[in-house]
């Protein structure tokens, strides 16, 4: 498979994994004041396993850091799952007062 290139779609509210141009899998997302909320992650059934959806949060997450301005809430599983998972990024999820 060619490279995992992920985007903003800020016209769409979505961030999108593509492979040769083609949307591969997104993760939907709503913007509040302060936070990123990431509501689902979809990755198209030709792509499972092979890593898309892993990228597309690494992706995300990664251009979420870099914007330095907001913090993330995971109500979608998958994006939460994968932060569990990553603990290099839990200094990016939202954390109740």
């Amino acid at each position: 498979m060619s490279d995992i290139e992920v985007k903003n779609n800020p016209a769409h509210h979505r961030y999108e994994a593509l492979v040769d141009g083609k949307v591969a899998g997104f993760a939907v997302y709503g913007l509040t004041d302060s936070a990123i909320v990431f509501l689902h992650t979809e990755v198209g059934d030709e792509y499972a396993g092979q890593g898309v959806g892993s990228a597309l949060a690494r992706g995300a997450l990664d251009d979420v850091r870099a914007d330095g301005r907001r913090d993330v809430v995971p109500l979608c599983p998958f994006i939460k799952g994968w932060l569990d998972k990553h603990p290099d990024y839990q200094d990016l999820v939202h954390r109740k007062n």
